[in-house]
């Protein structure tokens, strides 16, 4: 049920971030995004009952096993590393406006 229950989540949000609440990538990366304004739904996988089956299944559908494992309009992005390097390439705000996670700004 768990890889089922994580596409249902991605498809259901325009941003998801799967963590651990105590992983500093995933504090710095759920930062980044709030900084940007963005709207994102973050799944604490050290907080579910099936936290490590979901990780177990990312695993499988991503390739990536580790947190923090973003998805941004339905894609997997990949991490921490990644994550950033969007971003300083400035394609992370575009690709998050989008996907309609943070407004377009006004002309």
């Amino acid at each position: 049920m768990a890889l089922p229950k994580a596409k249902e989540t991605v498809s259901a949000n325009p941003v998801v971030v799967f963590s651990k609440s105590y992983c500093p990538y995933c504090v710095s990366v759920k930062k980044l995004l709030q900084q940007i304004g963005a709207s994102f739904k973050a799944i604490e996988l050290d907080n579910e009952s099936d936290g490590a089956e979901i990780q177990a299944a990312l695993a499988e559908w991503t390739g990536q096993r580790t947190v923090p494992n973003v998805f941004i309009g339905g894609n997997h992005i990949g991490g921490c590393d990644t994550t950033n390097a969007i971003h300083k390439d400035g394609k992370l705000i575009p690709l998050l406006t989008e996907a309609g996670a943070v407004a377009k700004p006004s002309a």
